[in-house]
């Protein structure tokens, strides 16, 4: 028996299935359940129906990754025991396609006591998942939980509601392969959602932008990685995808899993998207807190708070109650939104140290009044420049967010290692022949490829695109020392405007400067060539 028992403990799990159903099937799984709920009465709009089937797939995903553990634990002689309880589990009551329907299932999905599946009286499906909480150490009930807590069914069919289930049944969570081409469909929805969201003024960061963060910030595998506006999670998706690819061990694959990514989110349904995106790209139990990230004293944070990385774009145009303008000091008060996370982000960021070699680091995207905002907005700035590292200012094209917003924006990346001495900025210019970007012609990641080459150079030069300016010319004092202003939005000195603008005998200098420079290099070719020719 022992013998058996060791045989059976030293196999290995088998390797993921093929992928069972192509892209092309599954999207159009999707979009039959999509199709179905339309149907419905109870649903208006991708607004209603995205989140209602992110929760049916989310139940699905989740029983077919602990019927896998099971089958893991059972090979290595363990027990184990899944959150979800019977008759709960979507094995219990979803998977027999002719099971509970109509009437019926929407009661045992909808209300508080109902006829379960089994047959006995009991606790509604959503009102159980809701009350769920965790013990020793696994999280995993208490995100289940934190999911459901806003989660409302819509629909008042069941029997459409039973055609939606059999349809996401056929989808296989188990399997690898099946899982990243979901995921990107997923992310295509979540787009399609951002569609429909942007008449409500929520805003979501255009993919190449949020690649291009990733890349030039750069997370490192045992780095802590945070968004504290994470929205549906892209910045953390991709940082994860971005750390994956440095894993070589388990060990690796632990850290990346249990102490690398961070989020925070305010509202209920970005909540539940960015759990279903991370679930979706790996992130065995995502640590995205639910509630307001600005709902802390920020002068009361302490070294266990920060973080190494941080990526985001927090909402901008917002107004906090007099409550969360409370948390930060006197007279950095104020209730624009991205002016206090600024401060928030600021104090997150972990400070070199012993343990902790490299200070902490940021992108955030930001809009134009940030740069050249007096008053708070000041205040705030000269702190940034004083006690943060404010290197680089890459400014964004016009047209970036469009047709959502027309705000112009930019990219700030600050890190902890001391005040700020030089700003570098770049301006990303448009692509030629364009004069803004559209729901149909988005910017392309590819449109960034200088600016990342120039963001790594270990000397960067100034270019057509980039300049430099001192943090001390920046900060104005009048004569008792009183800060005046704190105007980050320097224009490009290169560009065709500032030129136009310049006085006629600063053109005629740079110019005679310029052929002087061309006399210098055609006499070095000239004595180049003469040399060959000898």
């Amino acid at each position: 028996m022992a013998k058996k028992q060791a045989k059976m403990a030293s196999a290995k799990p088998k390797k993921a299935e093929a992928p069972k159903t192509t892209a092309q099937q599954l999207g159009s799984l999707i979009k039959s359940a999509r199709d179905i709920m339309r149907k419905d009465k109870g649903l208006n709009g991708d607004l209603d129906r995205l989140p209602l089937l992110t929760w049916i797939m989310f139940l699905k995903f989740l029983d077919d990754r602990e019927k896998l553990e099971e089958a893991r634990a059972g090979i290595a002689g363990k027990k184990y025991k899944t959150a979800i309880e019977a008759p709960y589990r979507w094995r219990d009551w979803a998977t027999n396609k002719q099971g509970i329907t109509g009437d019926e299932l929407i009661a045992f999905v909808n209300q508080d006591e109902a006829v379960r599946p089994d047959g006995k009286r009991g606790a509604g499906l959503l009102s159980y998942l809701r009350s769920l909480q965790s013990s020793n150490g696994d999280r995993r009930r208490d995100v289940i939980a934190t999911v459901f807590e806003g989660v409302v069914n819509r629909m008042v069919s069941g029997y459409l509601l039973r055609d939606v289930i059999n349809l996401v049944d056929s989808i296989h969570f188990d399997s690898t392969e099946e899982i990243h081409v979901l995921a990107r469909l997923y992310e295509s929805m979540l787009r399609e959602m951002r569609d429909a969201a942007g008449d409500n003024g929520e805003f979501y960061t255009p993919r190449p932008v949020i690649q291009f963060m990733v890349a030039v910030t750069n997370p490192k595998l045992g780095e802590v990685i945070l968004d504290p506006a994470c929205g549906t999670a892209g910045f953390l998706t991709e940082s994860f995808t971005h750390l994956e690819k440095q894993c070589k061990t388990v060990q690796d694959r632990k850290v990346l899993q249990e102490r690398s990514i961070r989020g925070g989110e305010a509202k209920p349904l970005p909540y539940m998207l960015a759990q279903m995106n991370l679930l979706l790209h790996g992130l065995d139990a995502p640590a995205i807190e639910y509630g307001n990230s600005l709902a802390v004293k920020i002068t009361e944070l302490g070294e266990k708070d920060r973080v190494d990385v941080i990526l985001t774009n927090p909402p901008f145009g917002g107004e906090e109650e007099a409550g969360i303008r409370g948390n930060f000091p006197a007279d950095k008060q104020t209730s624009e939104t991205a002016l206090l996370f600024l401060q928030l982000i600021m104090r997150k960021l972990r400070r070199p140290s012993a343990g902790h070699e490299h200070s902490g680091r940021a992108a955030v995207v930001v809009p134009h009044g940030t740069l050249f905002g007096d008053g708070v907005a000041a205040r705030i700035k000269e702190e940034l420049l004083k006690d943060f590292n404010l290197h680089t200012v890459v400014r964004l094209p016009f047209g970036v967010f469009s047709p959502y917003a027309d705000i112009p924006t930019n990219l700030l990346f600050i890190d902890r290692s001391g005040p700020t001495k030089d700003i570098w900025y770049y301006e990303t210019p448009l692509p030629e022949g364009r004069k803004k970007y559209s729901k149909t012609n988005p910017i392309r990641i590819e449109e960034f490829a200088d600016c990342i080459k120039w963001f790594q150079l270990k000397r960067r030069r100034e270019t057509d695109q980039s300049w430099r300016v001192q943090a001390s010319d920046i900060l104005k004092y009048d004569a008792s020392g009183t800060l005046i202003s704190c105007n980050l939005d320097i224009k490009n000195p290169h560009s065709a405007d500032a030129l136009e603008h310049l006085p006629p005998e600063r053109l005629a200098e740079d110019i005679l400067l310029d052929e002087r420079r061309i006399i210098e290099i055609m006499e070095e070719i000239k004595a180049e060539l003469a040399e060959v020719c000898k």
